[in-house]
């Protein structure tokens, strides 16, 4: 859906049908959809291959969450999930949570979602990144 140096969004449809099992396939249990609830559900995904420590996997997933619920009436009926596909400069961010990175991350993802948004966000007062 959208993509920055860092990050890509991925979006699919929820499902509003589920189709029976086949008569051949009996033996399986019936099929339930993932989302019963139609709303907005986001997801985040940070591989250790580009943030190899937990305390920086769990800080980005902490602003991904963040960020994305500032977004969340922006965005569409939809799964969502945003994936880490390039990973942080160590040289330029050399604490796994500073203050710096924190912010890096949340520019980055404040300019995804806005790409990905359907309609413009509305101003928002600035909000404290989270641990």
């Amino acid at each position: 859906m959208a993509r920055t140096a860092h990050f890509a969004l991925h979006r699919t449809a929820l499902d509003s049908k589920v189709e029976p099992p086949l008569a051949s396939d009996s033996a399986s249990a019936p099929t339930q959809a993932l989302f019963v609830v139609p709303d907005v559900w986001m997801g985040a995904m940070v591989p250790k291959r580009w943030a190899k420590r937990a305390v920086t996997r769990n800080a980005i997933k902490r602003q991904i969450y963040c960020v994305s619920a500032d977004f969340e009436s922006q965005l569409t009926t939809a799964a969502h999930v945003i994936r880490l596909r390039a990973g942080f400069d160590r040289k330029q961010f050399i604490s796994a949570t500073s203050e710096l990175l924190k912010a890096a991350v949340r520019v980055e993802l404040q300019q995804l979602l806005t790409r990905a948004s359907p309609q413009p966000l509305k101003t928002l007062a600035p909000r404290q990144a989270h641990d």
